[in-house]
């Protein structure tokens, strides 16, 4: 019904416009000295008008099919576009353009006195659609960094100076994984991660998922993620990401791969522990904040040639070796070792071997 409703419709603007363009060829052809009373009967004038006008209406009425499925395509290229934009960014920029277009009208009025031949429309229509468009870019580029600044003066009377960066920061998508493992909470608590934190719905259904489990170790581990999210939202705050909307990540099965999905249209980071999540979201083009990239090149550096104290431990997997652990869990290989398990001796590195999956060194026992 409502399809018949609009082709209905479009065929009547059809019609107008069919009608207003026969009225504007007897426009231009009155440029020329003579109009077309002069050289046709109102009757003819009449039925050439209704001409034009079911011509164009039959031609709307057959193109209302293909323009309705442009028309679905462009607006779900919108609703895409704007899912990836903050309230923030639509607000403002809303007010940036009600702005720019009051603007464009009062320069317009310049364009009255101008009688050549439509210039002054022509001039107008150029003039909002520039300022128009510089109001949304102005507003939604700069509206934050206004903001601060003001805010900034109003409470402290002096200029504000430094830029909002935590507000221009991109978003850090949390994963199940770097939950669980609690050392975010941590991190986040020296200021190194800004942005705002975002938990999508389909990794706080997971780590529920996790926490109902009937496996003790697997309910311990879900129930300390969301302990940690409660920690972290009761410090920093964080934003749980309705992806009920998202047809494009209903479609996706995996967590791993809807995670990355959503990083690219919120233009956001993931920020994981996970190895093969890092491998993946390279491939795809997605930036991601490792943490045990991050925990391993903050180790002590250790250098070939430099002699350390361990306690071996216990024998490696090659023939004569042995192994030890520095105070932080790296693992350390000594070749010929094997006869020195259970002893603190001195070593001396003779290589080290650094992967984003972790460090490891390799030692002998000092001559």
């Amino acid at each position: 019904m409502i399809k018949k409703l609009l082709r209905g419709v479009l065929t009547i603007i059809g019609g107008i416009i069919g009608y207003g363009v026969f009225l504007l060829c007897g426009f231009l052809y009155g440029l020329s000295g003579t109009t077309l009373e002069s050289k046709f009967t109102e009757t003819q004038l009449t039925v050439t008008g209704l001409c034009f006008a079911i011509i164009f209406g039959i031609i709307f009425f057959r193109a209302t099919p293909s323009l309705g499925k442009h028309s679905i395509k462009v607006a779900k290229g919108i609703e895409s576009d704007l899912q990836g934009v903050s309230n923030n960014d639509i607000a403002s920029g809303t007010f940036g353009l009600i702005v720019g277009l009051i603007i464009a009208f009062l320069v317009s009025q310049i364009y009255a006195t101008i009688q050549f031949f439509y210039m002054g429309t022509i001039l107008t229509i150029i003039t909002y659609f520039i300022l128009g468009y510089l109001g949304v870019i102005i507003a939604t580029k700069r509206f934050k960094d206004v903001t601060s600044a003001w805010l900034a003066r109003s409470k402290t009377g002096q200029p504000f100076k430094s830029k909002n960066k935590q507000a221009d920061a991109t978003p850090k998508i949390l994963d199940t994984s770097v939950i669980i493992d609690g050392r975010i909470s941590d991190i986040m608590k020296t200021g190194f991660i800004e942005g705002n934190i975002v938990i999508p719905e389909f990794v706080l259904l997971e780590l529920q998922h996790i926490a109902d489990s009937s496996d003790g170790l697997k309910r311990n581990r879900g129930r300390r993620g969301l302990d940690i999210l409660n920690k972290i939202q009761e410090d920093y705050g964080i934003e749980i990401y309705n992806t009920a909307s998202e047809k494009s990540l209903d479609e996706i099965p995996e967590v791993d791969v809807k995670l990355l999905k959503l990083a690219q249209i919120m233009n956001g980071k993931v920020v994981t522990n996970d190895f093969n999540l890092n491998k993946v979201a390279g491939i795809k083009g997605v930036k991601v904040l490792n943490i045990n990239e991050l925990a391993n090149t903050l180790k002590p550096v250790v250098l070939p040639g430099e002699d350390m104290k361990l306690f071996l431990v216990k024998e490696g997997k090659e023939n004569n070796q042995a192994v030890a652990y520095l105070d932080d869990g790296t693992m350390i290989v000594v070749e010929e070792g094997r006869r020195y398990i259970g002893q603190t001796i001195t070593v001396t590195v003779t290589s080290v071997l650094q992967t984003s999956a972790g460090r490891m060194i390799f030692a002998k026992p000092k001559r």
